[in-house]
């Protein structure tokens, strides 16, 4: 063959109110949350030849790491989440291949940026071997390197938000069986809400799975019950109908109570320096503020301003003085994209 060039993008996420809820402990739920750039990208060099031995050169340039990988006996050890996704889609026998991935989100940040990884990896490995998958297929490839390959602790909505894009509401009707419905907002809307919205990074990364490990022991043996939970499915209901009725003030006290519903779910889900970055946003005037992901004492805040874009840029600039890290957003309109550069 000639040298096949795939190139993969997959979006990350925000905003995800009734997390929690797309667990298996949780057994059904509900979630709404916000695909966005930055994206995680995948560039994929496919080659004649390397039948065997460690024909894979991964490149992992946000950690600086580069090394090869046999395919049909692979270990994980450096990359787990790399490794497991190129086991799980299988290389063809018939050629070496260089997969490089980038990202300008941080490494553990709460945005789904590993769900996005597997996301977008499953798509390009899965266009080099010929396969048509579908966003639900893809989601569900990417969810099982996280669960069934790694053991992990894992919701689902991250990698149907990857997969799929836009602002979506997803429910959960057993775990791990969920519908997506990408909402259809008016564009003023979106612009409007891309506009006001701001992530923060504080400057650590956390571990969701570890985090999962203190929820589950807290909620117990009747989790699909708790009425926390319960809270949570409705927020996720109240966010998309806030957002179709253009009230922002609405939204913004969704982002509000879902972060309080995680405070409730164990105290640790929302630590001090998110406590303190909140407390700087509400003095900005800021109508809501929601911990992204499982939260912990690491990863990224989701901030909606008032609309006052000057304000907005003074918070901005005062958060950066405190040594924290606004991550630049785009919404994005697209999930996961995977093309074949033309020879």
């Amino acid at each position: 063959m000639n040298t096949r060039i795939i190139n993969a993008v997959a979006p990350t996420r925000i905003c995800d109110l009734g997390g929690w809820t797309d667990t298996w402990f949780a057994g059904h739920g509900a979630v709404f949350n916000i695909a966005i750039y930055p994206y995680v990208e995948v560039q994929l060099r496919a080659t004649a030849g390397g039948n065997s031995g460690k024909r894979v050169q991964l490149s992992v340039e946000n950690f600086g790491d580069t090394y090869a990988l046999d395919p049909d006996h692979v270990t994980y050890d450096k990359h787990p989440l790399i490794e497991a996704a190129v086991d799980l889609m299988k290389v063809p026998r018939d050629c070496s291949l260089h997969i490089n991935l980038y990202s300008e989100a941080p490494p553990g940040a709460s945005m789904g940026t590993s769900a996005a990884v597997s996301v977008a990896l499953v798509g390009a490995l899965g266009a080099l071997s010929g396969q048509r998958l579908t966003p639900h297929e893809v989601a569900q490839l990417a969810h099982s390197i996280e669960t069934e390959k790694l053991g992990m602790q894992c919701g689902i909505q991250d990698q149907l938000a990857s997969a799929y894009g836009g602002i979506s509401f997803m429910h959960m009707h057993a775990f791990p069986y969920a519908s997506v419905s990408t909402l259809q907002i008016p564009s003023s809307i979106w612009w409007e809400l891309e506009h006001r919205l701001a992530v923060v990074y504080i400057g650590s990364p956390h571990s969701s799975s570890a985090t999962h490990q203190k929820v589950i022991a807290d909620l117990g043996p009747d989790a699909r019950q708790d009425p926390r939970l319960a809270r949570l499915r409705e927020l996720a209901h109240e966010g998309k109908e806030s957002l179709y009725a253009g009230d922002f003030m609405r939204f913004g006290a969704c982002l509000n109570a879902n972060t309080d519903e995680q405070r409730k779910l164990h105290p640790a889900l929302v630590c001090r320096t998110f406590e303190n970055i909140i407390q700087i946003a509400n003095d900005f005037g800021a109508l809501g503020c929601k911990v992204n992901g499982a939260g912990g004492d690491g990863g990224s805040l989701t901030i909606l301003t008032d609309g006052d874009t000057a304000r907005k840029r003074h918070l901005l600039r005062t958060l950066t003085g405190k040594g924290y890290k606004p991550i630049p957003l785009y919404l994005s309109r697209q999930g996961l994209r995977v093309w074949e550069q033309p020879g």
